[in-house]
């Protein structure tokens, strides 16, 4: 029996014969799968089944066979779709199928997978564009390239390809498939010739000069370059006609290398970091929220969306200091928005002080979380993390001027205080700041959220006590 599907990775078209087959009981050695467009042949009078299939072949497979499909049917094996539906069959009629890991048919399925990852891999690495001009508008070139994949791994690759220069027009030949990015969607085509590839271009003079000048002499090792990068890809990268001359030279520089004289390294000098403008200035606290969404003085920046600025009147009779924005406030760029702004704003309301006349900001300006799942967890900053958000914070007092400030919860009192503070035995009580402001330690809002329900009534009772000493 002839099944003919539409195209090389036709894996719907495949998964739609296979459980007709399955269902009308047709063992694996009585078909015989192709790919693309009928030709004359053997098989091409083979007849297909009459009448309708049943609808379900009757069957349910692991989700990791169906993941297995997926890879498998882009390898260039041409009986890469009878031992599928050999694997399917199996899996029918043998149910420890599933539990055999060293099975002859789902080793070689695995391997197949392993080669395939392999060769999207490559592409990523190996992939040269060159600049070709196809229009009249010399600032938006086309950059093209050209690959030799070892399997019809074309379009599986593309939206990466597509996220990593989004920016860019492109298109990658191949002799299997062509694809193009026109920034707006992709386009494919059939495959090309070797000789539809460019010419080299000036960037490519540039980037020469560029690895030459990298190269690590006392650091090759051409068995796993060569590991890495097999010879047959060579003749496709710019690069690898510098590479059996500068590996002849290896020894030679290396020796250079050696007997240079020592150097003195240079002395670094400090960077201090620009004050903010003069206190009375109107625009002091802008000025000082556009600078802090440049810090990089702690890896926390580099995950969140952005710096979260403190809000609130200047010279206010308070000003509230957390720990660090969380998630919702990481998103909207405001302080206290989330959850345990909430509970902040009841508990501001029954202590009788109005949310608008304050002013709330945190000690970290940046979102520290690990990621679990789609969710963003809190993961309490470090000291030194704090301590680098701690010129951005006495800034912001200096500038917005309050009559008092509010601790809430342990990095913020450190903050505020220089020194460890034991917030549970510490709490509702004031304490002197080197520049005069007093500081009321309480608790974070966020912890009373982490309680137990039962115990949620009594702690925050308690908060809008040490709340109400504020007035």
């Amino acid at each position: 029996m002839l099944v003919r599907l539409a195209n090389e990775t036709d894996l719907a078209g495949f998964r739609r014969e296979a459980r007709a087959l399955l269902a009308r009981r047709v063992p694996p050695d009585e078909v015989h799968w192709s790919a693309g467009p009928y030709h004359d042949d053997l098989f091409a009078g083979a007849p297909s089944p009459e009448g309708e299939p049943p609808p379900d072949g009757g069957v349910a497979v692991p989700p990791a066979f169906l993941e297995l499909c997926h890879t498998v049917v882009l390898h260039s094996e041409p009986q890469r779709f009878a031992l599928l539906y050999r694997l399917l069959w199996r899996l029918a009629h043998e149910p420890a199928l599933r539990h055999d890991p060293l099975d002859a048919d789902m080793l070689q399925a695995r391997d197949m997978a392993k080669a395939v990852q392999r060769d999207i891999h490559k592409m990523h690495a190996f992939v040269r564009f060159r600049q070709v001009q196809d229009g009249e508008d010399a600032l938006d070139p086309l950059h093209v390239a050209w690959f030799e994949p070892d399997h019809y791994i074309v379009e599986a690759n593309a939206p990466w390809f597509r996220r990593r220069f989004a920016n860019m027009r492109w298109a990658i030949l191949t002799p299997q498939r062509c694809v193009e990015w026109d920034r707006r969607e992709l386009h494919f085509r059939a495959g090309a010739l070797r000789s539809d590839a460019p010419p080299p271009d000036a960037g490519e003079q540039l980037w020469l000069t560029y690895y030459q000048h990298i190269f690590n002499p006392a650091r090759l090792k051409l068995k796993m370059m060569q590991k890495e990068m097999p010879r047959k890809y060579w003749r496709n990268l710019p690069e690898a006609q510098l590479i059996a001359p500068l590996a002849a030279q290896a020894q030679e520089r290396s020796g250079v290398m050696i007997e240079q004289p020592p150097t003195t390294p240079l002395r670094r000098i400090p960077r201090f970091p620009d004050r903010p403008p003069a206190i009375g200035h109107p625009d002091a606290l802008a000025e000082l929220n556009a600078r802090t969404q440049r810090c990089r003085d702690c890896p926390i920046g580099a995950g969140a969306t952005q710096a979260v600025c403190g809000e609130g009147p200047l010279k206010p009779a308070l000003m509230f200091v957390g720990e660090q924005p969380g998630d919702q406030e990481d998103l909207r760029g405001r302080p206290f928005v989330g959850p345990a702004g909430q509970l902040f704003d009841r508990a501001l309301a029954q202590a009788g002080v109005a949310r608008e006349s304050v002013y709330v900001t945190n000690a970290v300006r940046h979102f520290k979380f690990e990621p679990r799942g789609k969710r963003r967890i809190h993961k309490t900053p470090s000291q030194e993390e704090a301590l680098a958000c701690r010129r951005w914070l006495d800034d912001e007092i200096a500038i917005v001027q309050p009559r008092a400030l509010v601790a809430l919860g342990a990095t913020a009192a450190r903050s505020l205080l220089g020194r460890a503070v034991a917030v549970l035995s510490e709490r509702g009580e004031w304490f002197d700041r080197a520049d005069g402001v007093r500081v009321l330690v309480t608790v974070h809002p966020s912890s009373v959220l982490r309680m137990d329900e039962a115990q949620q009534p009594r702690a925050f009772d308690a908060f809008v006590g040490d709340l109400r000493k504020l007035r």
